[in-house]
């Protein structure tokens, strides 16, 4: 199986202001203090700072990109210079690919600073809520909402606790044995078209699209409806990916691993996860292999590898 092609990735290029306030706008307890003509302004960057160093001019390594959020102690700091040496420091800080300035704990906002800010074309918002609880509000959103997301033609299930992607050709089996599975007491997860997002390095989270919910395609009976048939314990909205499952017809000519020293690598959005590419044979239990594939992920955890111990047992 192939890494996903890089031309299937959707980097997530941004959220305008204005959608940020329909959605946040009320959690965050924002108010748009100037520039509301300039809401169309996007944020692209999931990480929100404060200026620190740069409202004492230095500017060196500024991030850019992120939202400026001015608390307590820099609206204190810039209090302590005139209007004239505080307006010249902000305006160093804009110069930064700045999407919006937000003030905290509802400070009381200088001429100065809503004037340079509405010559910079960048908005105001201000919230009272304190620093702390804005970026523990706003970042989890931003981290979401920003995500590197692709799709992936496939079905996923939580066995076990883990997760485990099923790919492979159309009409292989991938629906057939997630239901089984689900069946057997496991979780369902999404089937056909599964959206994949990064999180962080190395941390990718599935689900399935909203319109589809968590209907499954089987061929010869149609759309089975998962959560009304066997109850809502038996789905989950989202799944960490955490294995591949290659669902393969048998080929006699290739050559397969018996000893799973040699795992694959499949690689979706830079992240690398375990492949486990099952050749398909009529009569071949793919639900218990399944089940096996997951307690094996399981002892993986636990720094136990049962293929490197039977070698080594092999070998003395």
């Amino acid at each position: 199986m192939n890494p996903i092609p890089p031309d299937a990735v959707s980097l997530n290029t941004g959220i305008s202001l204005a959608r940020l306030l329909e959605v946040k706008g009320e959690v965050l307890a924002l108010e748009v203090m100037t520039g509301e003509d300039s809401l169309e302004r996007t944020v692209a960057n999931p990480d929100v700072s404060s200026p620190g160093l740069g409202l004492a001019g230095y500017t060196d390594g500024f991030p850019r990109g992120r939202i400026q959020v001015f608390g307590q102690t820099e609206m204190s700091y810039l209090a302590t210079l005139s209007p004239e040496v505080a307006s010249r420091r902000l305006e160093q800080v804009l110069q930064h690919d700045i999407p919006a300035l937000v003030v905290t704990r509802g400070l009381q906002i200088p001429a100065y600073f809503s004037e340079r800010a509405a010559a910079s074309g960048i908005p105001v918002f201000r919230t009272h809520l304190i620093t702390g609880d804005f970026y523990r509000l706003i970042k989890p959103y931003l981290e979401d909402v920003l995500a590197p997301t692709t799709t992936v033609h496939g079905s996923l299930a939580d066995v076990y606790g883990v997760g485990l992607l099923f790919m492979g050709e159309s009409g292989i089996g991938k629906s057939e044995t997630v239901l089984d599975l689900v069946e057997r007491g496991h979780r369902f997860v999404a089937d056909d078209l599964v959206f994949v997002s990064r999180r962080g390095n190395d941390v990718l989270l599935g689900r399935g699209h909203e319109l589809q919910g968590f209907h499954m395609e089987i061929r010869g009976i149609g759309f089975v409806d998962v959560a009304s048939m066997f109850g809502t314990k038996a789905t989950r909205q989202q799944k960490r990916v955490e294995v591949v499952v290659s669902l393969e017809a048998w080929d006699d000519a290739a050559e397969y691993d018996r000893t799973g020293l040699n795992r694959g690598v499949e690689t979706i959005l830079g992240v690398d996860l375990p492949r486990v590419t099952i050749p398909l044979v009529p009569g071949k239990n793919l639900t218990v292999i399944s089940e096996v594939i997951a307690m094996n992920q399981l002892l993986a955890y636990a720094g136990l590898d049962p293929s490197a111990r039977f070698q080594e047992r092999i070998l003395q």
